[in-house]
């Protein structure tokens, strides 16, 4: 998972692009980058690390320009090397960058179809890069001069033909406009938004609308699945689906954990879903579980506060804040390895003892994934004197491999894959669990927006609506699990051929 962004304006961009991606750090921690564009040249710094170290006042008084898109990375497919941080960059034509949020099923394939097709050689690990090279192509066959609208939507067309999996994309050409894009399942979110200022109007593409609201940009709407927006250096606005059967799938995971909880995705308030899980889990443990000895409700901060608060009140049991967190730890889930996933829980949450001591504690957290962190917390909070530790998670048992751009790789690596719930708690370490049910978390989700009729649930359900082959999965969990990824990042990181400035 990414966060991406775009702006168009009458004046510098520099540091609105900062700003819109200081909201979106919770979506990658790894690696930032930012490229603009004043019309004639290109500027760019990226380089591994929090926006914060990325950039320094001599980075951004040299990001000039009236254009420009940012990027946050969260590794998944690649490597975490310099070389992949993003935007990136292609030459021919017109001189192309590209920011990405999602990941490529089908990139093997199109890695070699661009060479032997398209004589186009891909420099790193990375699907975005395939991604960006597939959509210069179909820009370049057309073999026009300057581009025009048309020529953007025939492009995108192309590029949803020939890839799969999820994509959101805000792109820039460099001496014409900013060209946003979704795939045609919608899996990724991007919204747009736009705001008068003295200068004129500036218009702004970005993964969630955090980055519109805290810079003063009112919401125009979602990017549709499959649509692809045109905006000129002169402001001037074009939408065209490219897309033949475009329909909603919307990774249901942004909703449970990595959209922030004031963010709003598809017409749909993260908080407000959220809430409704809590109330949906309350239902399922008066109705399965009526005799319950619960004495208190604890958060596993942040993500499931708004969960757990709701569930609290639902049931008539009082809840307690039991963890102090060290807010200058990445988020655990998203960091690469088992072993440093493991380590830093310790260091990232600390027990209020008190709170636990000699209870009945329901923690409640926002999903179960490998397990590695909900098996410390839970041998946290009995260290810390609790009687009964039991465990709620606002989504269902997570039990496949994320394949669209979450940090699930390996089925093996998940706690919930060939376990009950019974067998589950065995393995964390807690005396219950209790999961959410699907169907509650849809319904969670769509009060908030009835026309969401589907989502990508694929990791609890196993059904991909890209349609991979067990080939495919079997190449996954020899690229993606964490010893692969061990290994990879052990070796020397390739050359960057576009130099940090």
């Amino acid at each position: 998972m990414c966060g991406i962004i775009g702006i168009v304006s009458q004046e510098p961009v520099n540091q609105a692009i900062f700003d819109g991606l200081s909201v979106l750090q919770h979506r990658g921690q790894d690696a930032a980058g930012i490229v603009t564009s004043d019309g004639k040249r290109l500027y760019s710094q990226r380089d591994n690390g929090l926006i914060s170290n990325v950039f320094q006042s001599q980075h951004m008084c040299m990001l000039q320009g009236n254009m420009g898109i940012g990027h946050v990375r969260y590794p998944t497919a690649g490597s975490s090397s310099a070389s992949e941080a993003q935007p990136f960059y292609v030459n021919s034509p017109y001189g192309i960058t590209m920011a990405h949020n999602g990941n490529l099923t089908n990139d093997d394939s199109l890695k070699k179809e661009m060479f032997r097709q398209d004589r186009r050689h891909i420099n790193t690990d990375s699907d975005s890069e395939i991604l960006l090279n597939i959509f210069a192509q179909e820009l370049q066959k057309q073999d026009i001069y300057r581009v025009k609208p048309e020529n953007i939507f025939q492009a995108v067309s192309g590029v949803h033909r020939r890839c799969l999996g999820a994509y959101a994309v805000t792109a820039m050409i460099t001496r014409d406009g900013l060209v946003g894009f979704r795939d045609p399942n919608g899996i990724r979110p991007l919204i747009y938004g736009k705001r008068e200022t003295e200068h004129g109007t500036s218009h702004i593409l970005a993964s969630e609308s955090v980055s519109l609201l805290t810079q003063g940009y009112k919401i125009v709407r979602d990017i549709e699945p499959g649509e692809a927006i045109y905006i000129t250096l002169n402001g001037e606005v074009y939408t065209q689906q490219c897309a033949e059967n475009p329909q909603y799938n919307t990774c249901i995971f942004e909703y449970v954990y990595f959209a922030r909880p004031d963010s709003i995705i598809d017409d749909v308030f993260v908080h407000k879903a959220r809430m409704r899980m809590g109330h949906k889990l309350a239902e399922k443990v008066q109705r399965e579980w009526s005799g319950h000895d619960i004495d208190v409700v604890i958060p596993i901060p942040d993500t499931s506060r708004t969960s757990a608060l709701e569930m609290a009140m639902m049931l008539g049991i009082p809840y307690r804040e039991g963890f102090v967190k060290n807010r200058y730890i990445a988020r655990t889930f998203i960091m690469p390895g088992q072993a440093k996933r493991k380590k830093s829980v310790r260091q990232k949450l600390v027990p209020i003892a008190s709170e636990f001591k000699n209870k009945n504690v329901m923690l409640v957290d926002d999903s179960v994934v490998r397990g590695t962190t909900s098996q410390e917390i839970v041998q946290m909070v009995r260290d810390s004197g609790a009687k009964n530790v039991y465990f709620a998670s606002a989504s269902p048992a997570i039990r496949y491999p994320n394949i669209y751009g979450i940090d699930m790789p390996a089925a093996s690596e998940l706690i919930a894959h060939g376990r009950t719930e019974a067998e589950v708690a065995e393995a964390i370490g807690a005396d219950r669990i209790i999961y959410q049910e699907l169907d509650d978390l849809i319904a969670s989700i769509t009060e908030g927006n009835p026309k969401l009729t589907h989502f990508d649930c694929s990791v609890f359900t196993g059904q991909y609506v890209t349609g991979e082959t067990e080939e495919y999965f079997n190449q996954l969990r020899e690229r993606r699990s964490d010893a692969a990824k061990k290994n990879k990042n052990a070796k020397m990181a390739p050359i960057d051929l576009l130099t940090n400035n």
